[in-house]
């Protein structure tokens, strides 16, 4: 049964038909709501209607006969119409409060944090499936929140959390929340690091909050930490990869080892697509929010060690020849691709689209790990001028030609020791691809053709 939302009295406008927004005014319609909607893009009004939600025909309302405006995530708060709809007193929200207050008794987990968040939330399905919980999982990874099944009070909802989700929320307390990291990122929208932050900080509303799991290792989010250890209601659990044996409480990783209070839990070196520091952090958290819902240690450790990773995010395509071809096309941001970046010493990088920073200083520390970047889209010059007499580039323009040169080069160099062809961009996608997903296939798609046409060389006697 798919999720049901509160009844209300009055109109429940939808603004925004995307994927979320569709599923809002589905559940709405189901739920016994009359619903209108509203999209500023002909298309999707077009392809909502073909699906039998009614389409208001101007964007302008009788806000008197309007209860309840549900935005989706991708709609900026200073829309007019959001602004309209505060201006006559009514309740803004997005899907997770409305599925929040449909489903009061089930325990909710929420997973925030600038990286990290969808591996974090794959992570914690993955232990709940292997311990045989009954939950759902989705949000702003996967399946929108309104199309998730209904669950009881046994059932648990794990939750990818964006800032635009959380921005979203009026009443809703999570019952375990999850705060990886902070970095700057969708400034565009918050305008600033304190409004950015802020909106982070819904995921703590207290209510049925009872554990709050927080990554200590950034300035950002050890003061929200600090913030946090002075309420009393709250069981505050720190997780770090560097501050080993400053908290008593603490989830830690040190060189691969998972210890929980300094006792040793097990070796993340094992766990194969969970490489790097920033993966570590990631299942110490899922660790200790699965800990903090009653699974076992032994149940939880063998979904660590099995976890099949996380499509386009750090994603083994293929090995060809003795080198690895790394879908990480959901690095959409310096931060996360830096954190790709130091998992590999011989790297041919793929980087570019459409940047959210200029600034690449994030990155110093690994250029000794990059052999040639291969830069495309509109950030490819930019890049290029902030590489150069650094590290050696092409500027490729499409992915298409940057996979093939960065192939070429790797093939003729494989003698190097873990010669890796990473596409990890740094950047958003939607100067060439609707998004990060289909930028990461498209990739993948490449890589198929150039391993068949090794095959085919082979077999000819040609290599």
């Amino acid at each position: 049964m798919v999720a049901k939302t509160p009844h209300f009295k009055g109109i429940a406008l939808v603004l925004g038909l995307g994927n979320s927004g569709v599923a809002a005014a589905k559940a709405l319609m189901a739920s016994g709501n009359k619903v209108l909607a509203w999209d500023d893009s002909e298309s999707r009004k077009l392809e909502a209607a073909l699906e039998g939600i009614s389409i208001s025909k101007k964007n302008h309302f009788h806000w008197k006969d309007i209860e309840v405006l549900v935005a989706s995530p991708g709609i900026p708060s200073d829309h007019p119409i959001i602004s309209d709809a505060q201006n006559a007193n009514v309740e803004v929200m997005g899907d997770f409060e409305l599925l929040w207050r449909a489903n009061p008794s089930s325990k909710y987990i929420g997973i925030t944090g600038t990286n990290g968040k969808s591996t974090t939330t794959a992570l914690i399905g993955h232990i709940f499936q292997k311990a045989k919980c009954i939950s759902e999982v989705g949000g702003n990874l996967g399946i929108p929140a309104l199309k998730l099944k209904t669950l009881s009070a046994k059932g648990t909802y794990v939750l990818e959390a964006s800032s635009f989700q959380l921005d979203l929320t009026l009443n809703m307390s999570f019952t375990v929340a999850i705060l990886l990291n902070i970095s700057p990122d969708h400034l565009d929208r918050h305008e600033h690091m304190n409004k950015y932050i802020k909106a982070k900080k819904n995921i703590f509303r207290p209510g049925k909050l009872k554990t709050a799991i927080i990554g200590i290792d950034g300035k950002e989010t050890f003061n929200v930490y600090q913030e946090l250890t002075k309420r009393k209601d709250l069981n505050v659990i720190p997780v770090t990869t560097t501050a080993l044996n400053s908290f008593n409480h603490s989830v830690t990783v040190e060189d691969g080892l998972l210890k929980d209070k300094n006792q040793i839990i097990c070796n993340l070196k094992s766990a194969a697509a969970l490489p790097g520091k920033h993966n570590w952090q990631n299942a110490a958290a899922a660790y200790a929010a699965a800990r903090a819902l009653g699974i076992n240690t032994r149940t939880i450790v063998d979904a660590l060690l099995s976890f099949p990773g996380l499509a386009h995010r750090m994603e083994l395509v293929a090995t060809i020849d003795g080198v690895k071809f790394i879908n990480d096309s959901k690095a959409t941001n310096i931060e996360s691709t830096a954190q790709a970046l130091a998992c590999f010493q011989s790297v041919y990088w793929i980087a570019g689209g459409r940047s959210k920073s200029d600034g690449l200083e994030v990155l110093e520390p690994f250029y000794g790990h990059i052999l040639h970047a291969f830069l495309i889209g509109e950030a490819k010059s930019t890049f290029s001028n902030k590489l150069s007499g650094r590290v050696k580039n092409s500027q490729c323009g499409t992915l298409a030609k940057a996979t093939n040169e960065a192939a070429r080069l790797a093939f003729a160099n494989r003698r190097n020791k873990g010669a890796t062809v990473l596409l990890s961009p740094a950047c958003a996608s939607f100067d060439q691809f609707l998004n990060f997903e289909e930028r990461g296939n498209a990739f993948k798609g490449i890589v198929a053709k150039l391993s068949q046409q090794k095959f085919v060389h082979k077999e000819s006697g040609s290599l």
